[in-house]
């Protein structure tokens, strides 16, 4: 297939969405790159136009072909156009223009949910997107996002999630003592990631304070969880560590917890 160029109004309004100004106002975002953009086509009615370099036409032939099944326009642009929609350094040759899929909180917590992460003012798009793509890999109910917390939809968050951003319910410009309160009226435990916390992980999976549901709330990278903010927390919990590294970065910590938390109730069930 040889998709026919794309319009120059197109590719100026997909350049505009790299600022978070024009992706608010739009209500739409930039998936870049084969895997984020095959899992944005698998949600019917998510994808609104797809673009790919003249160039990488040859090896995304599948996802162009999913693209006119799901009656989704294709456009082809040069090389040189296509990096100006990047911001990597080698671009993949291939985005979509998506419209944005976030959920409301009680959208996000509806039912009975089992696990579930909250970023509270979580500023790197890499560590968000990577704590989206944690909470996926180990069947996380939803994504809870601050309103303090990086745009979910900025690029480098998206490309981070590796297309999980399309596998699970995500809420943004959430109040943290407004999730807390529903958490707990959805029977889960609000548990804090503190490298200081009084718990420990692995001891309270022993007393079983993990096999419930439970909301993770993680603080910001540089400066963790606000002392008001844990105060609305049922415990802070530290990850014990036996080696000589200070710390850990923030969604490898996420993944433990969500790792741990998973486990406990799998085994539990």
């Amino acid at each position: 297939m040889a998709p026919a160029p794309a319009s120059q109004g197109l590719v100026r309004s997909a350049r505009r969405l790299l600022r978070r100004k024009e992706r608010v106002q739009s209500g739409e975002f930039l998936a870049e790159g084969r895997q984020a953009v095959a899992e944005a086509l698998r949600r019917p009615g998510v994808v609104l136009d797809l673009l790919v370099s003249h160039g990488a036409v040859g090896r995304h032939q599948d996802l162009l072909a999913a693209a006119v099944d799901a009656g989704v326009p294709v456009g082809s642009v040069t090389d040189p156009q296509l990096a100006t929609l990047s911001d990597t350094v080698t671009p993949q040759g291939v985005l979509a223009v998506c419209r944005a899929v976030d959920v409301p909180l009680a959208e996000a917590l509806a039912g009975q949910p089992r696990l579930v992460v909250l970023c509270d003012q979580v500023r790197d798009p890499g560590n968000l997107g990577t704590v989206i793509r944690c909470a996926d890999a180990f069947g996380a109910d939803a994504v809870l996002v601050s309103r303090d917390s990086v745009d979910l939809w900025n690029p480098k968050t998206v490309r981070a999630s590796t297309g999980s951003v399309f596998h699970l319910p995500v809420a943004v410009e959430v109040d943290l003592a407004d999730a807390v309160t529903r958490a707990r009226a959805a029977g889960m435990a609000v548990y804090g990631a503190d490298g200081g916390g009084s718990d420990r992980v692995d001891d309270l999976a022993l007393r079983g304070g993990l096999s419930r549901p439970v909301l993770w709330v993680m603080g910001n990278e540089a400066w963790g969880l606000p002392a008001e903010h844990a105060d609305l927390l049922d415990a802070l919990v530290a990850l014990p560590m036996y080696g000589r590294a200070e710390s850990l970065n923030l969604s490898t910590a996420a993944a433990v917890f969500l790792y741990a938390t998973a486990t406990a109730q799998r085994a539990a069930s």
